[in-house]
């Protein structure tokens, strides 16, 4: 199947670059091919983000987006940080000593809690409202390349068993070439890392770096909402070189949603970002927001939060690398929908101009970088270069105090680089001791079982397994001994475990019906001995309002 333009991801860059294209090709009247392929069952199923939303990019996108009945229903109302100093003692901290890119109010500008799902399937209407093929249920699994140019992708076959062999119900993947593909498939997507190392798009950047956010979505009682409360925090029950944050944001509906983002910058094979998430709810400060309630719905899903010294190129022959999948989160705010959204409306701009001047596709559209550089999200995330490395380096006090004064002078301190990767920060094992996590009590606290049935995943069992080990033997040869296999411990849904078979001898035991699609195991294993592939389309999480 051929097409003007493939975008590979229904995300918020993905879905913005296909209204934007749509849009000038009806005000020009030009007859414009554009399709979006997302491997979720249905727009929406794989996304996951806190989220608070801030409109910039929509407001440019659709300026009637409330008139159309964009799902942005609930404004942030107050707005309050702490550092939490035990499981019991909390402080809050004074609105002036918190970076003023963490403030979600009194700055005239109005943010919503938002269901990052629910917006993308409502930006997924809009764009088959102006012409886009939307193809849910189609994993991307390989690019095409010809030429030294990508001339668009291949689709996963259905229907393979796990031995390899076709059953009753195959059918062969699918061409769909274009003139241009976009590349949006949100943090570490499977196609971007291959392109990234292909093209060489690192060249001159700082290591890319990731955290795993965990995410869980709460009713709670009539008499206990507050809609537009949000809080953020950080501190216990993350400690040492362990940094990362949480959040707990009231939404629409009777609706809570709380999470913590671990950084995978951590040096402790111990931690259990889990563990560390199911027993953070039982500080009396979330704990009672949560009290009565009932968990509806859990997820997880990496965050690219390098920030703008770790940003790569994101222009090759044929085609872009956008938002997420490229790195355009700005952590410094804790938002990333906005400036993903940004970068695909640029994108789009670049390749309707060249369609329309009589391109026929292939080059590198490097008026995008242009236009990317001179837009706001370039300078929104330039100007938060700093403020992830800083806390990296200096740790959560030190960093968020180089952070405060950074942008309290204009950005004009030295900007602070990381050059360290995150599974090159693991430590051995043996410098750590075990952590003895408490057992979930089932009302605030739950087990990873429980909780992958609220993902609502599913995966064809008879199908051959996504995540491939480099060297089948190299976990009991090498990680286990050295790391205590810290795959058992950092995948958010139990996917990798160490059994012993009748002989008595150990081996790793891959659960992938259970896998999320994190892709955490892809950026913490420490050997690089893990590959994420695309499993069969539609597999995966079905999230709800996440």
């Amino acid at each position: 199947m051929e097409f003007d333009v493939v975008i590979v991801g229904a995300g918020p860059s993905g879905l913005a670059a296909a209204c934007r294209l749509m849009q000038q090709a009806r005000q020009a009247e030009r007859a414009l091919d554009v399709c979006v392929v997302e491997k979720g069952s249905e727009v929406g199923a794989h996304i996951l983000s806190g989220a608070i939303f801030e409109t910039r990019a929509l407001d440019e996108l659709f300026p009637d987006w409330a008139e159309r009945g964009a799902p942005l229903n609930t404004p942030v109302q107050r707005d309050a940080t702490y550092l939490l100093r035990s499981a019991t003692k909390a402080h809050r901290l004074p609105h002036a000593l918190v970076p003023k890119s963490m403030h979600n109010t009194g700055d005239g500008i109005t943010r919503y809690v938002a269901s990052a799902g629910d917006l993308c399937r409502w930006l997924a209407e809009q764009a088959e409202a102006l012409g886009v093929d939307v193809l849910p249920g189609f994993a991307a699994q390989h690019s095409i390349i010809e030429n030294g140019r990508v001339a668009g992708i291949v689709t996963g076959d259905m229907g393979i068993a796990a031995d390899g062999t076709p059953t009753d119900n195959y059918a062969p993947g699918m061409e769909l070439r274009a003139r241009y593909t976009l590349f949006a498939e949100g943090s570490r997507g499977h196609l971007g890392q291959q392109l990234i190392r292909h093209f060489a798009l690192d060249a001159g950047c700082d290591p890319q770096h990731y955290a795993t956010g965990l995410k869980e979505l709460w009713e709670v009682p009539a008499e206990q909402h507050k809609p537009g409360l949000v809080l953020h925090g950080a501190g216990w029950p993350l400690s040492g070189s362990t940094h990362g944050g949480w959040f707990l944001y009231h939404a629409d509906h009777g609706q809570v949603l709380v999470g913590l983002i671990v950084d995978l910058s951590y040096q402790n094979p111990w931690i259990s970002p889990f563990d560390e998430f199911q027993r953070m709810k039982h500080h009396p400060l979330l704990a009672r927001h949560l009290a009565g309630g009932e968990r509806i719905a859990y997820g997880a899903r990496a965050l690219t939060k390098g920030g703008f010294n770790s940003l790569p190129k994101m222009t090759f022959p044929g085609g872009l690398l956008l938002g997420c999948n490229a790195g355009t989160l700005n952590f410094a705010k804790i938002k990333g929908l906005h400036t993903a959204m940004k970068s695909g409306m640029i994108a789009a701009e670049s390749v309707f101009e060249a369609l329309a001047a009589g391109d026929e596709g292939g080059r590198e559209l490097t008026d995008f970088t242009r236009r990317w550089q001179a837009s706001w999200a370039y300078a929104e995330l330039s100007e938060s270069a700093s403020f992830g490395p800083a806390i990296h380096r200096y740790g959560t006090v030190l960093g968020g105090a180089y952070n405060f004064i950074n942008q309290l002078v204009g950005g004009r301190l030295p900007n602070v680089h990381d050059t360290a990767t995150d599974p090159g920060s693991l430590k051995p094992a043996d410098a750590f001791s075990p952590i003895d996590y408490p057992a979930p009590d089932g009302k605030l606290s739950f087990d990873k079982p429980s909780s992958v049935f609220l993902s609502n995943t599913h995966h064809e069992e008879n199908q051959p397994s996504h995540l491939k080990l480099v060297d089948a033997d190299l976990p009991i040869r090498h990680t286990l001994p050295k790391y205590a296999e810290p795959a058992q411990r950092y995948c958010p849904t139990g996917v990798y475990e160490i059994v012993e078979n009748a002989n008595g001898d150990k081996q790793v035991q891959i659960n992938f019906q259970n896998c999320i699609h994190c892709k955490t195991c892809d950026i913490k294993e420490p050997s690089h001995n893990i590959i994420w592939t695309a499993p069969e389309g539609g597999g995966g999480p079905n999230y709800p309002n996440m």
